[in-house]
């Protein structure tokens, strides 16, 4: 009695009796009696050359291998179902035909079969056949093939929790592989646009970054990922790292957002903003992958989530902040993109929120010793910190005109009493809530105008610029004076010359700095006959403020000397030695009952400065005058030097009045010396008074302010107009 074995060999079918079809024939003759013996590899050529020479075929006979692996994988023959597999994989790499469309849906019904079963085996084997088919280029396009059930199983696949650690590592890859071959299969088709849409990039990018979590342990690279070396390819974080950048090297503008909503998502899910380092990799990963001009894309949609999470715990805000200061230090290299003032006006509302919640949090604390309140409000710094480094950092890679915008945007919105040109809501902030958000945005703009270099000063400070920056609103308290002195610094000191003049002290031979300067410009002193009494007077009234430091007097000092290099000529030469004999006489007099400290202290900065300017001026007489006059301090009057007056444990005078004047700078031999080498003195005679008419418009009074007079006789910020006539 012949067997079923031997019926197929005689060509004959075992149910009917019938002659069997060729291609039965052939598919039937690739399998050995015994599946350990594997493929028969010349029925297999024979198969192969009758599919490639009879592609009208290929249909027929993926459906009936279909059927029978179909039958082994219910029956456990896993020996058959490997033979199937490698048979459809060589009919894939061989058949490139019209006809092979067909094929592929009986070879993807196989492949989905495999990934059903619960064997790890026939799992990794599907995966493998699924990702040899993603790497053939296809003659013409798929209408209407889809992938779905593809990208679910993978996507399970990749949080695979099987009992046995390597069998799991095994199966997270395969999951990991597949999507890569779903990704490579489908972006480059226009007809398979359905992988960006949202139901899909939900569970591949969630599925990836389950797996790059602990890449942390592994590998700490932050550029372009390198060539995998076999062991990394093995890695799931490794390979789910590279799988990611491919992923979004792929995507368009229209898809940016529905490959990268899902990112927040998941780092919002598992609690991974603080800390953030995790989510600063990924962020890391996905501004080196993308195509420089959609980095602006990234920003945005992670200004706007900052805007959804705006109520969550301070860390968490701050974990957002400093991812996107990561991507903005990364997207500076490139494009960031048009919507500049969208990105400043978010960053700058979250501050001000943030200084909010401060507030709101320390007056709910008052009359209470709550250490979790300063807990918070520590928080709270870190978060205006964050955001000022994001600010600081956006604004000083951006091209100088657009920066110059910036610079007004900010300015407008710091909160000078008296004004209305602000934007920011300061009425629930109190006093020292105000203060805070004017020094946070100073910082800010301090950061922004760092390395800024305008070709003309007026380009670096328009009137609506300067008029707010000088307000006596920022005059108020010595951190604010601070902030603004080293704001103008990086407007005015446009050749690098503020780290020579670091320090305020007595310089020997000023030629040594190798000063770099240039011939003052026709808009430059044109600037100076409009404003340099606005300058003037902001120096003078800075110096008289008893709450100065150190620091104070060290930047007022560099204020004066880049005035000198940057804007003086032979007319601004003689106002600043009018300014510095007023401070000299100001503190001999000493009509607003400044501390000795401070009186010596503007005795020593007048002494600096005036040994500066007389060296850059070069007058011989005026050299000698000055010198003069420090050398006799240095023997009877060393407290009137900086050098000595800034030292600790300094000796300080009992009172002013009875010193000689030969330790003090004289009008008339300053002008007698300055006369004799050409220069117009007559205005030297007149004592300087600082002018209050360049702060306001003509036929306008004053603004009202909150200026504190602490006990002064007279306020220079409430002197009449008619002042200004002298």
């Amino acid at each position: 009695v012949p067997t079923r074995i031997s019926l197929k060999r005689m060509r004959i079918c075992c149910c009917c009796g019938a002659l069997r079809p060729r291609f039965k024939r052939l598919v039937d003759n690739i399998f050995p009696e015994d599946p350990k013996d594997g493929l028969v590899k010349g029925d297999m050529e024979k198969l192969t050359f009758y599919a490639v020479s009879a592609p009208e075929k290929l249909d027929r006979i993926g459906t009936y291998l279909a059927d029978k692996l179909t039958r082994d994988v219910v029956r456990h023959r896993t020996g058959n179902v490997l033979i199937a597999m490698e048979a459809l994989d060589q009919l894939l790499m061989a058949c490139h035909s019209q006809s092979i469309k067909p094929f592929v849906e009986s070879f993807l019904h196989m492949v989905a079969k495999l990934l059903e079963s619960g064997e790890p085996e026939l799992q990794m084997l599907g995966t493998n056949s699924f990702v040899k088919f993603a790497n053939i280029e296809e003659d013409t396009p798929s209408y209407h093939r889809r992938y779905d059930f593809f990208v679910s199983r993978f996507s399970s696949m990749c949080h695979s929790c099987y009992d046995d650690p390597e069998v799991q590592r095994e199966i997270r890859v395969a999951g990991i592989r597949g999507i890569q071959g779903v990704v490579r299969k489908t972006v480059n088709d226009e007809l398979q646009a359905t992988i960006w849409e949202p139901q899909h990039m939900d569970k591949i990018v969630p599925s990836l970054l389950f797996n790059m979590q602990k890449l942390e342990d592994v590998d700490s690279r932050i550029g372009p990922p390198s060539s995998p070396d076999g062991d990394k390819e093995e890695n799931p974080a490794v390979l789910a790292e590279n799988c990611f950048r491919e992923l979004l090297g792929r995507a368009t503008y229209g898809n940016m957002s529905n490959a990268v909503r899902p990112v927040f998502e998941h780092l919002d899910h598992h609690h991974l903003w603080d800390p953030n380092e995790f989510a600063v990799h990924c962020f890391k990963v996905i501004m080196y992958s993308i195509q420089a001009q959609y980095s602006h894309h990234v920003i945005q949609e992670t200004l706007a989530h900052l805007d959804v999470r705006k109520k969550d715990s301070p860390r968490v805000r701050a974990g957002i902040i400093q991812v996107l200061l990561e991507a903005v230090a990364i997207a500076a290299k490139g494009s960031i993109g048009p919507t500049v003032l969208e990105v400043f006006n978010t960053l700058l509302k979250h501050l001000r929120l943030s200084v909010e919640f401060e507030a709101g949090e320390r007056r709910g604390s008052m009359g209470s010793v709550n250490v979790s309140t300063s807990t918070k409000d520590n928080d709270e710094r870190i978060v205006q910190n964050a955001i000022i480094q994001t600010i600081g950092f956006f604004g000083s890679n951006l091209p100088d005109y657009q920066r110059s915008e910036i610079m007004m945007f900010i300015m407008g919105k710091v909160p000078v009493f008296g004004t209305t040109t602000h934007t920011l809501d300061t009425s629930q902030l109190g006093d020292l809530g105000t203060r805070r958000i004017q020094i946070m945005l100073l910082r800010s703009l301090l950061m922004v105008t760092s390395g800024y270099k305008a070709k003309t000063i007026v380009t670096a400070l328009p009137a609506p610029f300067l008029d707010p920056i000088l307000s006596p609103s920022l005059m108020e308290d010595y951190e604010l004076r601070q902030l603004v002195l080293e704001i103008m610094h990086n407007l005015t000191d446009r050749h690098d010359n503020r780290a020579k003049l670091r320090g305020i002290r007595i310089i020997p031979d000023v030629a040594d700095l190798k000063i770099k300067r240039e011939k003052i410009s026709k808009q430059d002193a044109s600037f100076m006959k409009k404003n340099g009494q606005q300058l003037y007077r902001h120096i003078y009234l800075g110096c008289k403020e008893d709450d100065n430091v150190q620091k104070n007097f060290e930047l007022l000092y560099t204020s004066l000397a880049l005035i000198t290099i940057e804007l003086a000529n032979e007319e601004v030469v003689i106002d600043l030695i009018r300014v510095a004999i007023a401070l000299q006489d100001n503190a001999i007099i000493n009509e607003d009952n400044l501390p000795m400290f401070h009186r010596c202290a503007m005795m020593a900065l007048v002494a600096a400065y005036l040994n500066f300017l007389s060296q850059m001026i070069a007058v011989p007489a005026f050299c000698q005058h000055v010198s003069k006059v420090i050398e006799i301090r240095t023997m009877e009057a060393p407290y009137f030097l900086p050098e000595h007056i800034f030292r600790d444990k300094c000796m300080l005078p009992k009172s002013l009045e009875k010193h000689e004047k030969n330790l003090y700078f004289l009008t008339n031999k300053i002008a007698e010396s300055l006369g004799g080498s050409g220069y117009n003195v007559e205005k030297l005679t007149v004592p300087y008074v600082p002018q209050v008419t360049a702060l306001f418009p003509s036929g306008k009074k004053p603004h009202k302010h909150r200026h504190k007079h602490k006990g002064k006789s007279k306020c220079q910020f409430c002197l009449p107009l008619s002042l200004a006539a002298l």
